[in-house]
């Protein structure tokens, strides 16, 4: 038998290391694979928590009632930048009651310089639970080298405020500024077609104006002024300073910075906003006698409220059962079809509802609502499902967020009760329509349209073909239909005249307190309060069970959440650019995301255009 050839051999060589190379790759992945799971579910979990420490509020991100969908990339490059991040509002409030009744903790420190946006309705609740943790005689310490005004509202709840001797409190108020295209839509030669519902016309001025209108600067001034003064009655109550000191402050800023030689962080002393100025160095010394315990470090002793809120619930894998209030979360816009966390979806919405309606013990739901609004027929099947659920006898309460306008309204006018956080803004009742045509400037590029149709409507909704008037009526007419729709369903929900909605419609925005005024909501309070009301509805007594539902995950989407649970990612359009330079874009992007988002196939869409600039 003769030997192989040369080339042969070498070939079959090569073959088999590379075989080889294959199986050794496979075995590694596998490995490593098995390392990350390892990583994820047991590694960590079960060092042994001090005798004595801090719970700290590290709020470095954005707080939100539910995380977006994880971006694999991000979650396996790690940590993020805090623009990136996304904290839970539950996980704070969890922490937070928890940690009261713990005789671990010792005190509660929140340093909040990477808090990057919150919203005076998420503080506000979070401000009730820190009072809670005060009943327990447990000190409350905020450190902060620079508090914008966001964090200050937090860290005015504290017992004690510290600032760095170079730090500052640039307190400025509420604004509510957009842009105005009209002229640009013009110069661009582009005809935009609007149509709307009701007297305000809020939702079409960026289109049909350069300017916002008397009327809406009058309706938007109201709510801001509302929130506004929520916000310095709670900093001058929490502070014990005397009532308008907040606006005294900032109205005159410019003349005690420059009596104060231009040291802001003593004029801040001075005018009763903080207690201390530390270098942080002083402030860990301070903290360490404070909560009684020093780490290996050198720094006192604290516990991380997520890892501290993971070890404290029951596990994810845990199945609520027993008789409860199911919590489901609402939050995004609302588009068309199945969404993932983040935005709402007609379709995987009613389904989630559905599916827990349909589960055994699940007494009574409340959907978090926390919307600007968005498609109408996504609208109305969420609105539909939820009417589905009441007629099995179900009792459903919403609990309004920082925002429940127009579509997000519509479908809590459905609900058995509407509980709004007391710096909610709702209403917004009002359709419109929005869509471009582009002849002017094809016609000026010398490109011209031409050709001909079985019926005067053939062809006639193209965008380079000018609008026809008979389609201009009848999409008229669709949004008169669907904003007489909009009045029938809430007259019908909140059982009132209909002459009392069509005041308080015509796409006008209102302040909590107005809306209940109003009868467009029923009671002010957190979603605490709405589960406890869900609670008597359902015939659950005082004490009671709560599960927190959420759309199943795939084992890869578990997998995957559990990693960014880890590092603490979150969805990010940039992964690769700096924070300041996100900042710079992100105007761009959330115009390029808004158009995205309206994906009604009627092109209808219930949307307050004018609750972007929420504080």
């Amino acid at each position: 038998m003769s030997k192989p050839s040369l080339l042969r051999r070498i070939f079959s060589r090569f073959w088999a290391g590379l075989t080889w190379f294959r199986l050794a790759l496979s075995n590694i992945l596998f490995l490593v694979f098995l390392v990350l799971i390892y990583v994820l579910y047991f590694s960590g979990g079960q060092q042994p928590l001090p005798e004595k420490a801090a719970l700290l509020l590290n709020l470095g991100g954005t707080v939100v009632e539910e995380k977006s969908r994880t971006n694999p990339l991000q979650a396996l490059l790690g940590e993020p930048a805090p623009t990136e991040r996304e904290i839970v509002l539950r996980d704070v409030l969890d922490a937070i009651h928890h940690a009261a009744k713990d005789p671990m903790i010792t005190a509660l420190v929140m340093e909040l310089d990477y808090l990057v946006s919150s919203g005076i309705s998420k503080n506000m609740e979070i401000a009730e639970a820190i009072t809670a943790f005060k009943a327990s005689g447990k000190p409350v310490v905020a450190v902060g080298d620079y508090f914008t005004q966001d964090q200050y509202l937090l860290a005015s709840q504290a017992d004690e405020i510290i600032l760095s001797p170079m730090g500052a409190v640039p307190l400025e108020g509420f604004a509510s500024y957009r842009n105005h295209f009209r002229e640009a839509l013009e110069k661009a030669l582009i005809s935009m077609h609007v149509f709307h519902a009701g007297k305000q016309k809020s939702m079409a001025e960026p289109f049909l104006r350069d300017d916002m209108s008397a009327e809406e600067k009058a309706i938007t001034a109201r709510w801001l002024a509302d929130l506004w003064g929520r916000y310095t009655a709670l900093v001058e109550e929490r502070r014990q300073l005397s009532p308008g000191a907040v606006d005294a402050y900032v109205d005159n800023y410019h003349v005690l910075l420059a009596a104060a030689a231009g040291d802001s962080a003593r004029l801040a002393l001075e005018q009763g906003l903080v207690d201390r100025l530390l270098a942080r160095p002083d402030a860990n010394d301070y903290l360490i006698q404070l909560v009684g315990a020093e780490d290996e470090g050198g720094f006192y002793e604290a516990v991380f409220f997520e890892g501290y809120i993971a070890r404290t619930r029951p596990s994810s894998f845990t199945q609520v059962s027993g008789d409860r209030v199911a919590v489901v979360t609402a939050e995004g816009n609302i588009m068309s079809g199945d969404q993932p966390p983040g935005a709402i979806g007609g379709d995987s919405l009613s389904r989630l509802l559905r599916q827990t309606s349909e589960q055994e013990g699940v007494k009574a739901i409340v959907l978090r609502v926390n919307t600007g609004g968005g498609s109408v027929l996504a609208s109305e099947r969420i609105r539909h499902a939820l009417a589905r659920v009441r007629a099995q006898g179900i009792p459903v309460v919403v609990s309004m967020g920082s925002l429940a306008a127009s579509g997000g309204y519509y479908i809590a006018a459905e609900a058995d009760q509407i509980w709004a956080t007391p710096a909610t803004l709702t209403g917004s009742i009002g359709v419109f329509m929005a869509f471009p045509t582009f002849e002017q400037l094809l016609d000026r590029a010398g490109i011209y349209t031409d050709g001909v149709g079985t019926t005067s409507l053939a062809g006639s909704l193209r965008f380079d073909r000018p609008l026809n008037p008979q389609v201009a009526a009848s999409l008229a007419s669709t949004v008169n239909f669907t904003y007489e729709g909009f009045l029938d369903i809430v007259v019908a929900g909140r059982e009132l005249e209909r002459e009392q909605v069509v005041k308080a419609a015509e796409g006008r925005v209102w302040s909590a307190s107005d809306a209940r005024r109003l009868g467009l909501v029923d009671e002010l309070g957190s979603l605490r309060d709405a589960i406890a009301a869900a609670a008597t509805l359902g015939g659950l007594g005082e004490r009671y069970q709560v599960e927190y539902v959420q759309e199943p995950l795939s084992p890869r989407e578990m997998l995957l959440q559990q990693l960014a649970s880890r590092v603490g990612a979150a969805a990010s359009p940039w992964p690769g650019l700096s924070a300041g330079l996100q900042g710079l874009v992100r105007p761009l992007a959330s115009v390029a995301r808004s158009l995205a988002e309206m994906n009604d196939p009627a092109h209808l869409y219930m949307r307050c255009l004018s609750c972007s600039a929420l504080p």
